[in-house]
């Protein structure tokens, strides 16, 4: 297990707010930043709300490296349209957070693991890497061995997250479809996503 996983919940507090909208993030209790010196409060530089923008997004989806987070944001500026649309829509294309949307898992951490233990197919095909981009229409699916874990079923069950519009899912089979790419008004974030300020960080 990496640093980065074992402190989400010290992250919550960095960032003052509930990241996931997970009903036990401490942050629900303690609003204030975590060490000796959490509570002091200063006024943030644009530099400062453009960083906090960045490390929110980047920080929803897991473990992505800042590397390969900035390679999205040169894609998303490659192609054509709004940059900061094009930059929800690639992040939202990743395979861990496609398993996430579709409720097979209960958080972004444990989609990652899950993948990375082949208990995922696309299109019929094992696929292990977390990162891999999603295409519309692709179907997804746990692969049927595996649809009786308890992480699967406490998944399915949980009332914390709905399923949004952009993919279809059948639960009683764990399988899914992607249909088409979602803008930020579709993603179902818990907390208020900035991306226009992680375009403007990353075009200093």
């Amino acid at each position: 297990m990496t640093k980065r996983i074992r402190s989400k919940y010290k992250i919550d507090r960095r960032l003052r707010c509930n990241l996931w909208g997970r009903p036990k993030s401490p942050f629900n209790t303690r609003e204030y930043g975590p060490g000796l010196h959490g509570q002091r409060r200063k006024k943030p530089s644009d530099y400062g709300i453009q960083l906090q923008a960045k490390q929110k997004l980047k920080g929803y989806y897991g473990n992505i490296s800042e590397k390969q987070f900035r390679r999205y944001y040169k894609e998303a500026v490659r192609r054509k349209g709004d940059t900061s649309e094009n930059l929800i829509g690639i992040l939202e294309r990743r395979l861990d957070a496609v398993i996430y949307r579709m409720k097979f898992v209960p958080t972004v951490f444990a989609a990652r693991q899950f993948i990375n233990h082949g208990h995922i197919r696309v299109n019929g095909i094992r696929v292990n890497i977390p990162s891999y981009m999603v295409k519309d229409n692709d179907v997804v699916e746990v692969k049927e061995k595996s649809r009786d874990l308890p992480l699967v079923l406490e998944a399915i069950a949980s009332q914390e997250r709905d399923i949004p519009d952009y993919m279809t899912v059948d639960p009683a089979k764990c399988k899914g479809s992607y249909t088409r790419q979602p803008g930020l008004a579709d993603v179902p974030y818990p907390v208020q996503m900035e991306p226009n300020l992680v375009i403007e960080f990353y075009s200093r």
